[in-house]
């Protein structure tokens, strides 16, 4: 495996900060999102306590796995691969570190403000406006960043991963700042520009892109680069991936309104959002294909390798999310789906399924090439943690499809006489045994996660080159 040290001009300092914070913020956010699923069983875990309570710990739980985690393992990924698909060192000097130091801040700055209840209550963009400002100062700086390092390359082509990186560090710079367009009162209240349905639907054009951009094309360009390289494989269809981006960045940021069925947005608009939905579908399973499809020839290497089915399974979950969105955008299942537990699986099979395990497989990647080793600590732990995170999801996944599905059911059935058959308590004890059932998924992930910990303090405290990819290091 290559490391570092064969390319002592590159910077990945930059690199080893944020893949560290990645797995630090990993296990933060899934433990924040173990007590509030405890806090949805055991109310008593509230503590009557204004700033524990789940009504505030939840939006922290969002931004800590988003944006600390997820957005951690972003910045990694992507100055990593620009700078070696580029073969040049990062554009901008210190203004890396300062993306790096500054992201750290936001991250903070929302654990100090969201549990004092600070908020905008807009979905993925809670933060108030001075943390906003500081947001955008740093995706800006983060831009120029990777742009300018784009400019500077020493190869004629651009790789198809910095496509996707590219594509969506502009989108979610262009989201942020439209959808955060305030007037401040106070330091710590605002006031949105847009009102009413206009706001429902700045907020859903952001709030689903979010999903589109950031957690979509994003970690595509994680996928495209890491998957090859693990495999070590070319990717199966050059032509797709081109094709896979253009669809999926054209169609992806019509699909915000599928959120606004039944409401006050005109249904023209609820219908785009339908339609780009649907269409969607294509695009999505088509870089599934590419990425599983580039194992043609390497099948025989998730026998052994558990980094490799990291990143396939993640694969096989980004499928299946991508089935279930444009399914549940249709208007008729939507009534069936929305604000019940049903939307909840689908976020976190997105979130557990797809965006963590291509995370996770590729910080397992990244540490030993970044820290001069030629494996993991323990590969055997790479595989336990393997285990632990799919068995969670799934877990996660299957509790809250039927708990959400048996809500929808039981809000909209009526009486002979019109009256409510169930009350909102009812739906609640009824849910109760697939909270438990979800809170024991979290408590598996989580496990995994500080497995993960362990196995990486342990590969970086190691003496360099000490850890060697032989064959009594791979599993039967």
């Amino acid at each position: 495996m290559t490391t570092t040290l064969d390319h002592p001009s590159y910077n990945f300092n930059v690199v080893r900060q944020f893949t560290v914070m990645t797995v630090i913020w990993g296990i933060v956010g899934t433990l924040v999102g173990v007590l509030i699923a405890a806090q949805l069983i055991w109310p008593a875990l509230n503590f009557e306590t204004p700033w524990l309570t789940y009504s505030r710990l939840r939006p922290l739980h969002t931004n800590a796995v988003i944006f600390a985690f997820g957005t951690s393992a972003l910045f990694a990924t992507s100055y990593y691969v620009v700078q070696r698909t580029c073969k040049t060192t990062l554009f901008g000097g210190k203004l890396a570190a300062f993306t790096f130091w500054g992201w750290q801040a936001v991250i903070v700055l929302a654990v100090i403000t969201l549990p004092m209840g600070y908020t905008s209550s807009k979905e993925y963009a809670e933060l108030e406006w001075p943390i906003d400002i500081l947001i955008a100062v740093v995706w800006i700086s983060y831009a120029i960043v990777f742009f300018g390092t784009l400019v500077k390359r020493k190869t004629s082509h651009i790789y198809v991963a910095n496509w996707f990186f590219g594509g969506f560090i502009l989108t979610v710079a262009v989201l942020h700042i439209g959808n955060s367009m305030v007037i401040p009162v106070s330091m710590m209240k605002s006031y949105s520009i847009y009102s009413g349905a206009i706001d429902a639907m700045m907020q859903w054009w952001y709030g689903h892109n979010a999903v589109g951009f950031l957690l979509t094309a994003g970690f595509l360009g994680m996928m495209y680069y890491f998957v090859p390289k693990q495999a070590e494989r070319p990717v199966y269809s050059y032509r797709l991936s081109i094709v896979h981006f253009w669809a999926l960045v054209s169609l992806y940021i019509w699909a915000g309104p599928h959120h606004l069925h039944y409401t006050a947005l005109p249904d023209w608009a609820q219908s785009v959002g339908m339609v780009m939905s649907i269409v969607l579908f294509l695009p999505s399973w088509g870089g599934m294909i590419n990425g599983i499809m580039t194992l043609s020839g390497a099948w025989h290497k998730l026998r052994y390798d558990p980094i490799l089915r990291f990143l396939i399974v993640s694969l096989s979950f980004y499928g299946m999310s991508t089935f279930e969105g444009p399914m549940m955008a249709i208007k008729s299942v939507n009534a069936l789906s929305h604000y019940t537990d049903w939307t909840i699986g689908h976020v976190h099979s997105g979130a557990l399924g797809w965006v963590a395990m291509i995370s996770i497989g590729a910080i397992y990647h990244l540490i030993p090439a970044l820290f001069a080793q030629g494996r993991m600590y323990s590969v055997k732990l790479v595989n336990t943690h393997f285990w632990l995170h799919t068995v969670g999801v799934v877990l996660y996944i299957v509790a809250m499809w039927i708990s959400g599905v048996m809500q929808g059911l039981m809000w909209r059935a009526v009486n002979a006489d019109g009256t409510l058959m169930y009350s909102f308590v009812q739906s609640l004890e009824a849910s109760h045994p697939f909270y438990i059932m979800r809170f024991v998924g979290g408590v598996f992930i989580v496990t995994g996660m500080l497995v993960m910990a362990y196995n990486v303090y342990r590969t970086i405290s190691a003496e360099k080159e000490s850890l060697k990819l032989d064959a009594q290091a791979q599993l039967a």
